[in-house]
């Protein structure tokens, strides 16, 4: 309680300086990517890599937002066709992932007065696991099959650790309720994560297998492939591409299609009351469409009836224009590629488990610094407008510490498509034709004298996110 104290005390201090540092330092800030992201959508992923650099030159990624600029600049590497660079900028993200986790959850576990925006980001789970397996595509487009393998495990190795990871994470948040405020301490179950196979690991691993004639480990990938989909609806809510790994004709031509824009953050206002009596906290929507309706409500036990804002970070995915893929060969369409993956639905059901350490952490956050500013305010009612004045810095003060945590990578896809067609050995021009829902091409890749042969796999790559 005497640590409260101090920390009452000193959150006059805390307050101004939020005000005047709010919007560049506990804001997320997201408008230099309009540039960046028209020149990605027009097909010009060199310009954009050029305007991405700039932008980190002129400081809008801060250290503590590496994470971002690394994935951002290994997406638009790919997308350009330098597949190096991108294994390059992305290993850097892979590595960082880790520490920087354990260095937020530690920070963020040691003070429930700092903002989420202001520790380091250290990626959604989706973000870090598609490091891995954009580096595996990488690899494979190059026929460093050894380096995608390596990859496509470490993707694996990562979804096995997830219920791991978040557990050590939510003891230290119940941890640092207790060491940070006697007065604040919410219980919380961790909802189970249930994503433990990735149908685009397994699709690469496959086709590899079988480009090096290990055909019975191809056969058990593509029935792992088969099992994600069977067990994992909720990942996977529709129906398994028709993929093959084997030829009757003598080859197979494979077109994997990154499309669409990532998921991004979105904020939900919400407001808290407390209810002393019942030892209750009812957290309410502030949105105008379901102002005052029950988002849930937890027991704290609390010593005062007060009434504040917060606001919670949710994943939301964008709309592709991108409607279907046709590829065609020497002229002649042979078919249309078929989602494999959704990296929205993806970013949503790995993000669940976080959301509840970040809601329960910013519920208590809220908590504390509400009660604070409330006693503040009753300090600073001397009346007249000097006290108006007063008591609204604090309001507005406190409702810039809450400003939730929007950060995200920009350049991850939406979707993951493919198709394998069995066709012979021999060389082809390969377009791959991006349609809008009414029939209009959006975009064209073309490959020209691409060669499919007997043995090998035939892998043909094609982007457009948007």
């Amino acid at each position: 309680m005497a640590r409260n104290a101090s920390v009452i005390r000193k959150l006059p201090f805390v307050l101004l300086i939020a005000a005047v540092i709010g919007c560049s330092q506990l804001a997320t800030r997201r408008d230099f990517y309009t540039p960046i992201d028209a020149e990605l959508r027009s097909g010009n992923p060199d310009k954009a890599r050029k305007l991405l650099e700039e932008a980190r030159d002129k400081g809008r990624f801060a250290h503590k937002d590496r994470f971002l600029y690394f994935v951002d600049a290994g997406m638009l590497a790919h997308y350009a066709g330098d597949y190096q660079t991108s294994n390059e900028k992305l290993a850097i993200a892979e590595q960082a992932a880790e520490e920087l986790f354990t260095r937020s959850v530690s920070r963020a576990a040691a003070s429930l007065l700092l903002n989420d925006n202001v520790l380091e980001y250290a990626g959604e789970d989706y973000e870090v696991l598609y490091t891995n397996l954009i580096m595996a595509l990488n690899y494979a487009a190059m026929k460093d099959f050894e380096g995608a393998f390596v990859e496509i495990r470490r993707a694996n190795l990562k979804l096995e650790q997830l219920e791991q990871k978040y557990g050590k994470a939510a003891r230290e948040y119940r941890r640092g309720m207790t060491r940070d405020t006697g007065q604040v301490e919410i219980d919380f179950d961790m909802p189970r994560l249930r994503f433990h196979n990735d149908a685009f690991a397994r699709y690469l691993s496959m086709h590899m297998y079988a480009a090096v004639g290990k055909y019975d480990d191809a056969r058990i990938d593509h029935d792992f492939l088969t099992a994600a989909f069977a067990a994992q609806p909720h990942i996977y809510p529709f129906e398994m591409p028709d993929v093959k790994y084997r030829s009757e004709n003598g080859a197979i031509l494979s077109v994997v299609a990154l499309v669409g824009p990532s998921p991004i953050k979105e904020a939900l206002s919400l407001r808290i009351r407390t209810d002393k009596d019942l030892g209750l906290v009812q957290v309410l929507y502030d949105d105008p469409s379901r102002e005052g309706a029950e988002y849930t409500h937890l027991p704290v036990d609390v010593k005062a009836d007060y009434y504040f804002k917060f606001a919670l970070p949710l994943i939301v995915p964008r709309q592709s224009e991108v409607s279907s893929v046709e590829v065609l060969l020497d002229g002649t369409v042979i078919g249309r590629l078929d989602k494999l993956e959704d990296v929205g639905v993806i970013a949503e059901q790995t993000y669940e488990t976080k959301k509840t350490l970040v809601f329960i952490r910013s519920v208590a956050r809220a908590i504390v610094k509400g009660l604070a500013a409330h006693k503040l305010k009753k300090k600073a009612d001397t009346g007249g407008l000097a006290g108006w004045l007063k008591k609204a810095a604090i309001d507005v003060g406190t409702d810039l510490t809450e400003n939730a945590d929007l950060r995200s990578t920009q350049f991850l896809p939406g979707q993951v498509m493919v198709a394998d067609f069995d066709v012979k050995p021999g060389v082809y021009n390969v377009v791959v034709r991006f349609l809008a829902g009414d029939g209009r091409e959006l975009y064209r890749m073309v490959r020209e004298n691409f060669e499919v042969k007997d043995k090998g796999w035939g892998l043909v790559q094609a982007s457009l996110p948007r």
